[in-house]
């Protein structure tokens, strides 16, 4: 007799709750049912490594915790862009407010917090936002191609992370903080004195004790006004003031809410079935910010849930260690001084390090580390036992060596620390779990502790603890420090992939991963996109595109959007349209109800806020090109109107711009291709910031290369300059297919180049035999290719037949 499930609801697809998933599916696998509603259009994330997001240092990619298929793996529904609105206790059903519904049988609430936005007069205003998400990220992104002045309130860690990003996105940026000094709840005054100095040195401004009374402008904002009567500038405001529980569906719920939703020692609400956990939760009054908590919360709420036996949460005692904008910080427990303390502290001005340790009656009670957090770890350990550290003071401010990891007269500190103390705090890895990686399965390098317990895979700053684990539990077996690779899965670098598929004639990316030794098996998604893409450089020909192997976004033909619908961008080449492909766009617009058509920077429409559904159905009445804004392919050949118009103009621009997208559409690249053609110097088409550019002059062109307009701004440099048409044909092939086989996956031209160096490329390209050999490569490329919209339209008339037939229904596309 089949045992009949019961459903679980997660609501929200956040760190806390998702890693309370996963601990519930390795002590129980089967049990449940799960639902997962997210109210963003993005899997299971690291919110913490947002700031590298926003600074240019990872993208999205790179963020994410569990990517899509290890949903579907693990059998798990996932909802994103869904924000669950009511839960029904008597019908025990969740509702989103796209009007999806779940039953369940349990439910855990992990909504999180929301950005608390200072109720000040123009806080409405354009150009106010928080720092909260990959939305906001995307917002002041955006904000500093158009604006040169930012101004950011609050001086904690949040504030000062958004004023990095901001500051490398190329903005001024100005700190406004209503305190003495920063970050006062993790850092006391000197160590925030000395941070202060360093990100004064990095390039920010900053406003102390300073209390806003308004935000300047009219429709946008300009500025912030002060209570003493001054005044600062900037287009750009940022909120990084705190943040405040999410209770609110919760409280509509009837769950006894405080500040946060009120839970138990096992996570449970005053509702029967309903657990919340994370930043939405107090636990005996309290409600936790920091990531080792909630997972603590989590791991206990599994086990309750798992039905294994578990002592209940008792609260946590919290560290902060953390690296902001490149400096390592520290602090733990009770560190500022007081009646019936005692301060050891040490400076070094020269090192940039300081140490400050608090004892009372004879215990560690409190610490803070600048420069050099090494001894953190072994700090926090001391703090939470509450031993003696009597007659040891010296030693423990001074001799702690980092080489020793933490041995003294007390034993290896690191011997001595609680199973469950967290060695790596962005992704909630414990000591115990790295031990039984260590003893249990074999995981004997630090790549390896990385791969099967996520210990070091975001910051980085636990390595140290990481290795000395593996000196203590690993013992003869140690293994050898293994050289990093194309991702945690292999150690192989993209030379000795492409040089292994070429020389073993590997034809699909489960070969490679399985001739070449994979440590994961079924690879990334990092490392299958990228073998997917080398397998089609090498064999264009024989190779089978891999679907599974690409993006959401590739997937679809479409770019997701915050909501959860899609943007379609048919081909406009060279910005040049028809009255009748007007027409029929504005006709399909109307048809499918698109809530905004926009002119892109690109020269292009975009239908935006289409549904998933309609995507067949529009690219099948579009009857138009792609034009691959969501691919790592040829997006755009931008053109100013050159001779044809232009009174400046010295050569046709636009029929040189429409020759090369119709040449170069559909072409797979490593990263995104973006080109440019120019009539004349003046260079109105913007062909300098371009991967490649192309600029009319009198009597030929200029061809330049490595150019890139976004986050990191590079001009271009001079490739060659050419006399004909046929000529920047010529060398643009070369070129572009030059790159293709020699770039790594997801490597934009301008990293490439950077790289390599120009001269690499020019030796490359200046025999005219070499350049027509590439040529010819990619010219058999382009011939075996075919726009993918044809595909999903294709595929979706196919389903509608099948349909037809047998009156089933048949998954979406």
């Amino acid at each position: 007799m089949a045992i009949t499930k019961k459903k679980l609801v997660l609501i929200g697809n956040g760190m806390a709750g998702v890693r309370a998933i996963e601990h519930l599916l390795k002590l129980s696998p089967g049990s449940y049912d799960i639902t997962i509603f997210g109210a963003e259009p993005h899997p299971n994330y690291n919110r913490i490594m947002l700031s590298s997001v926003l600074a240019g240092g990872a993208d999205m990619q790179e963020i994410v915790i569990n990517d899509w298929d290890w949903y579907k793996e693990n059998n798990i529904t996932l909802h994103t862009g869904h924000r669950v609105t009511k839960i029904n206790t008597e019908r025990k059903k969740v509702t989103s407010h796209l009007g999806i519904e779940a039953a369940y049988d349990a439910i855990i609430i992990a909504t999180g917090s929301n950005p608390f936005m200072l109720p000040l007069p123009g806080a409405d205003k354009e150009g106010v936002i928080a720092f909260r998400d990959i939305h906001d990220c995307e917002v002041m992104i955006d904000a500093s191609k158009k604006y040169k002045k930012a101004v950011v309130i609050g001086g904690g860690l949040l504030g000062l992370e958004a004023a990095r990003g901001l500051l490398h996105l190329g903005m001024e940026v100005t700190v406004v903080h209503i305190n003495r000094y920063l970050m006062e709840r993790q850092l006391d005054e000197a160590a925030s004195r000395m941070l202060q100095r360093e990100l004064e040195l990095q390039g920010m401004k900053f406003l102390l004790q300073k209390s806003t009374t308004s935000i300047k402008g009219k429709r946008r904002a300009t500025g912030l006004a002060f209570t003493d009567g001054t005044e600062v500038d900037g287009d750009l405001v940022v909120m990084a003031v705190g943040i405040r529980p999410n209770v609110e569906l919760a409280r509509g719920a009837g769950i006894d809410v405080n500040r946060g939703i009120v839970v138990d020692d096992f996570m449970q609400t005053s509702v029967s079935g309903i657990y919340a956990v994370g930043e939405c939760a107090e636990h005996r009054g309290i409600g936790y910010g920091l990531v080792a908590p909630l997972y603590e919360q989590g791991a206990v709420l599994a086990k309750h849930l798992a039905g294994v036996e578990t002592a209940g949460y008792t609260g946590s005692v919290t560290s902060t260690k953390l690296k902001v904008s490149g400096v390592d910080v520290f602090s733990a427990g009770r560190f500022e001084e007081s009646p019936g303390t005692r301060a050891l502290k040490i400076q070094d001005e020269l090192a940039g390090t300081y140490k400050k340790i608090v004892i009372q009656d004879g215990k560690l009670i409190g610490a803070v580390l600048f420069g050099d957090t090494s001894d953190g770890a072994e700090l926090f350990a001391s703090i939470k036992k509450g031993e003696s550290v009597a007659g040891r003071e010296k030693e423990i401010l001074l001799g702690i060596s980092s080489d020793l990891l933490g041995q003294s007269s007390g034993g290896n500190r690191l011997e001595a620390m609680g199973e469950d103390e967290i060695i790596c705090g962005c992704n909630g890895v414990s000591k115990g779990t790295i031990a039984e990686a260590i003893m249990t399965k074999g995981c004997n390098t630090a790549q390896a502790i990385k791969s099967c317990t996520k210990a070091s895979a975001s910051c980085g700053g636990c390595k140290p603890l990481v290795e000395g684990l593996l000196t203590l539990y690993a013992g003869d077996s140690l293994g050898e420090q293994v050289k990093e690779g194309i991702c945690g899965c292999t150690s192989h670098s993209r030379d000795e992939i492409v040089d292994g598929i070429t020389k073993m004639r590997l034809m699909s990316t489960k070969e490679v991963m399985n001739v070449l030794g994979w440590r994961n098996p079924e690879g990334c998604t990092k490392c299958r996109p990228a073998l997917n893409y080398y397998l089609g450089m090498l064999y264009p020909e024989e190779y089978v595109d891999e679907k599974e192997s690409r993006i959401t976004n590739e997937r679809y033909h479409a770019n997701i959007q915050k909501d959860g619908t899609y943007s379609v961008v048919p081909r406009i080449y060279g910005g040049v349209t028809s009255p009748a492909d007007l027409k029929k766009i504005a006709e399909v617009a109307e048809k499918f109800e698109v809530p905004m058509v926009k002119f892109t920077g690109g020269q292009r429409i975009d239908l935006l806020g289409v549904k998933k559904e309609n995507l067949p159905k529009i690219w099948a009445e579009l009857d138009m090109p792609s034009g691959h804004a969501y691919g790592k392919t040829l997006r755009t050949v931008k053109t100013c109107v050159g001779n044809t118009f232009c009174r400046f103009g010295t050569q046709d621009s636009i029929g040189m711009g429409i020759r090369m997208e119709k040449a170069f559409e559909r072409l797979n690249t490593p990263a995104k291709v973006k080109l440019a053609v120019s009539g004349c110097p003046r260079n109105c088409a913007e062909s300098t910031i371009k991967d490649l550019g192309v600029i009319a002059i009198d009597g030929g062109w200029e061809l330049h290369v490595g150019g890139n307009g976004g986050i990191k701004v590079k001009a271009t440099e001079l490739l060659t300059i050419v006399k004909t048409e046929d000529e920047v044909m010529e060398w643009s092939s070369a070129y572009l297919q030059l790159y293709r086989e020699h770039a790594q996956w997801n490597e934009r031209t301008a990293q490439w180049i950077e790289r390599v160096g120009l001269d690499y490329v020019k030796k490359a390209l200046e025999k005219r035999e070499d350049r027509l050999a590439l040529m010819a490569r990619i010219e058999k490329t382009l011939s075996l290719t075919t726009d993918p919209w044809k595909q999903i339209v294709e595929t979706a008339e196919l389903r509608k037949n099948f349909e037809h037939l047998t009156g089933e229904q048949s998954m979406q596309i």
